[in-house]
């Protein structure tokens, strides 16, 4: 009996088998076998009893009766290749599917600060231009602004600072995909042509910038950082492009990614970590991330669907604001995951994130997920007002290591793996244990600064489980890599890479993803329902608040923390990229603040007092 995709979905129906995973993975099988046989693959493939029980072992149901499995084939007749047909519109990335997450739960309270009296940024007078222009390259963007505004520095002379600087330390840290230097002499000439005439567009008129390369900008490559994109070009810019160009700021380089988004290793090789360039500088925003710690920008933008602001920023020492979900629009930005993926800030202070979030957020008309928020900074509020929290969990003591007692027989080969797996388990509990002192401190300063903090903890709920959707949706956004085997272009292949993850992913069951779904609604609620008791959140970087709120879409700022002293557990010798938090001496922690979804502002702003009184964050790295 032959059959197709349709008919399986039909029949399975009409005989009792719910699992929408079981009619794809059966049809696999009988296509696998039909290509094995050298059958023409122009008639709908044969499916055999056989195939039927391993297409249920897969998908977790069955087993089934003889008479289930004849009733099953000699019901699969329709010949209308649903899989097929839909394959054949080859449909781009940018199209997103019929449907948009929506973080803000029917009758929560909206965190809107428009209700807030906003003070426009004004230029600090007393900020003067050093003789050598290069001792700017760790300036904020407010002490930049300040001098652009007041003429005593030249956005032209600033950008090929930058551009130098860019140059010269690019083959040390790998961070540059594309420098965009003609576009970017001709945006600093306009800015200083303006800026003399009056016209002042803003505090980032004449800064320069760079975009982490999954934004689009006409004329130049945009390569997604993966291999058999490095060609890739695009006739408009990103929303975000186009809106840093209308405030003024210069786009001075494309920055790496790791190859479609997943850590730092692109196609040209490993970014690193200014800090310690034998580490990678960890990811998606590797470049970006590097970059700005660098001193080798004003600011960067890049994005977050799981981390990768929050990682970069931690291991490269720089300030991160991944914003609530539907504040920046991603048109024109690599879908990864339509209902988590983020546009953000990465600087040298949170006020420059703030600055940087104004000129960029709100909708487009073009992303469904963009929402009208407004989003003014610095709310004027007594930030010592503020009802504060902390994550316990995240600040307890560590338990004691233990090792797993060994089995009672075990190969050579066995033993080997266990004892590799305990020694890295140790040093895992070892790093983690010595970072908590600094985790600790940031309470200790928080209440020194006068604020009464609140143990929290998240609700109980199996976050992890929840990962696969990112997985479904990353398989969709690029099923046609996977189908043409593109996806061996890649630089990675190992089983946590993508080309695995994809294919894995299309074993993900329907049912189960809408199941996953609907937990994330139990979590966005309970989530959510913590900022009712606290304003802002005090968290652990690397603990579970990280997978928790890229689900539910709430806004993080990540800040430097203080540099790890020369007693620190020392860093593996390999950086594999599965530990983000290696470390080792004198390289950065990070501690991160969570607020309520469209508490950007505030959020900032908390982040920003902070900084001013720890000054963690103008600690720079030596890079010569």
């Amino acid at each position: 009996m032959t059959l197709d995709r349709r008919g399986f979905l039909a029949v399975c129906s009409s005989a009792g088998i719910t699992s929408a995973l079981f009619p794809g993975v059966l049809y696999t099988l009988a296509v696998q076998a039909q290509e094995a046989t050298g059958t023409d693959q122009s008639k709908p493939p044969k499916i055999t009893p056989e195939m039927i029980d391993a297409a249920g072992v897969l998908a977790g149901v069955g087993p089934f009766t003889d008479e289930q499995k004849k009733m099953m084939i000699d019901g699969l007749v329709d010949q209308n290749g649903s899989y097929k047909a839909i394959r054949k519109l080859k449909i781009p990335n940018s199209v997103a599917p019929a449907y948009v997450f929506q973080p803000l739960l029917p009758g929560a309270p909206r965190h809107l600060v428009q209700e807030m009296t906003p003070r426009e940024w004004q230029p600090n007078s007393s900020v003067n231009a050093p003789a050598d222009l290069n001792d700017l390259a760790f300036a904020t963007v407010s002490e930049l602004a300040s001098l652009l505004h007041g003429r005593k520095i030249t956005s032209v002379a600033l950008t090929r600072m930058y551009n130098d600087r860019l140059k010269r330390y690019d083959s040390k840290l790998h961070f540059v995909i594309t420098l965009t230097e003609e576009r970017a002499l001709a945006q600093a000439k306009a800015a200083d042509a303006e800026i003399a005439a009056g016209k002042y567009r803003g505090p980032l008129h004449g800064i320069p910038w760079g975009a982490k390369d999954l934004l689009a900008v006409k004329g130049y490559p945009t390569t997604w950082g993966a291999g058999g994109f490095e060609h890739q070009a695009f006739d408009d810019d990103a929303t975000v492009v186009k809106r840093l160009d209308e405030a003024g700021a210069v786009l001075v380089a494309k920055f790496t990614l790791g190859a479609l988004a997943m850590g730092d290793k692109w196609f040209g090789g490993r970014t690193r970590n200014p800090w310690n360039p034998e580490q990678g500088s960890s990811g998606s925003s590797a470049g970006s991330a590097s970059a700005v710690a660098a001193g080798c920008v004003g600011f960067a933008i890049g994005s977050e669907t799981l981390g990768s602001i929050s990682s970069p920023c931690t291991r490269c020492g720089a300030t991160g604001l991944r914003p609530s979900f539907g504040l920046v629009p991603r048109t024109g930005a690599m879908a990864l995951s339509w209902t988590m993926d983020k546009l953000g800030p990465i600087t040298r202070s949170a006020e420059d994130c703030a600055l940087v979030l104004n000129a960029i957020h709100g909708p487009d008309g073009h992303d469904a997920s963009a929402h009208e928020m407004h989003f003014v900074y610095p709310p004027q509020e007594d930030l010592h007002a503020l009802r504060v929290g902390y994550l316990k969990r995240d600040f307890d003591e560590p338990e004691p290591f233990k090792l797993t007692p060994p089995p009672t027989s075990e190969t050579a080969e066995e033993k080997k793996q266990r004892t590799k797996r305990e020694a890295e388990g140790k040093a895992a509990h070892e790093r983690r244990t010595y970072d908590r002192r600094y985790e600790v401190a940031a309470l200790d300063k928080l209440r020194a600064m006068g604020i009464e903090l609140i143990p929290v903890e998240l609700p109980k709920l199996p976050y992890g489980a929840m990962v696969g959707l990112l997985g479904a949706e990353a398989a969709a956004a690029f099923d046609d890599l996977t189908l043409s085997g593109r996806d061996r272009l890649l630089t990675e292949q190992g089983v946590e890479d993508w080309p695995n993850a994809f294919r894995t992913a299309r074993f993900y069951p329907a049912v189960e993803y809408i199941q996953a779904n609907r937990a994330r609604t139990l979590v966005v609620q309970q989530v959510s329902a913590l900022f009712e008791k606290v304003d802002i959140i005090v968290a652990s970087s690397n603990g579970m608040q990280l997978v928790a709120t890229n689900l539910t879409g709430h806004p993080a700022a990540i800040v430097p923390n203080g540099i790890r002293g020369n007693d620190a557990p020392r860093p593996p010798k390999v950086d594999t990229g599965d530990d983000d938090n290696i470390g080792g001496p004198g390289t950065p922690v990070s501690i991160t603040f969570l607020a309520g979804l469209y508490d950007d502002a505030r959020l900032a702003a908390f982040a920003q007092a902070y900084q001013e009184a720890t000054g963690f964050n103008k600690v720079h790295p030596k890079l010569d």
